[in-house]
């Protein structure tokens, strides 16, 4: 019952910090409310007992990129008087989208909550812990986990060298 009522307040709150982060007029304050996002979002993985999620959720969004988009907006210096301005057609169309994106979210809400209904509460497992990730990704998709592994290594490689030979044309 505790649970149910907290996962509802961060639902609460990250949907209004959500709304915070589109309705923001300031980039900045926008860029803010989103980390304020990502913490929720975080609580709710908790809640959901996915504890691995929450942690790489905070390291690498609210802190890596976050970080990334506040360097970048501070650098770019936006104006009011550099923005381009909208037609109202184009602000009534980006409405409508959204208002029929909501009424597909609420279809598909819905409809889980009729299937699952019948179903005698939350069973309470250790799904989302990191010892059943690794002996799942470990066992299982070893091949695929080694062959991204191989794919980001040859990534980085043609990267460097990319750069390097830029970097002598450039010289």
């Amino acid at each position: 019952m505790m649970a149910t009522i907290i996962t509802q307040i961060l639902g609460a709150l990250t949907v209004a910090s959500a709304m915070m982060v589109v309705l923001s007029k300031h980039p900045v304050r926008s860029v803010l409310y989103l980390v304020v996002t990502f913490f929720f979002i975080s609580g709710l993985y908790i809640m959901m007992n996915a504890q691995f999620l929450a942690i790489v959720n905070l390291i690498v969004y609210a802190g890596a990129i976050m970080v990334l988009f506040l360097f970048v907006l501070m650098l770019l210096n936006l104006n009011k008087e550099a923005e381009p301005q909208t037609a109202p057609l184009v602000r009534i169309m980006a409405a409508v989208a959204g208002g029929l994106l909501f009424v597909v979210l609420i279809a598909a809400i819905k409809d889980e909550v009729l299937v699952n209904s019948d179903s005698n509460g939350a069973k309470i497992s250790n799904i989302g812990l990191v010892e059943n990730l690794g002996h799942t990704l470990f066992t299982k998709y070893i091949v695929p986990f080694e062959i991204s592994s191989i794919l980001f290594i040859s990534a980085m490689v043609g990267a460097i060298l990319l750069a390097k030979r830029d970097k002598q044309i450039n010289d």
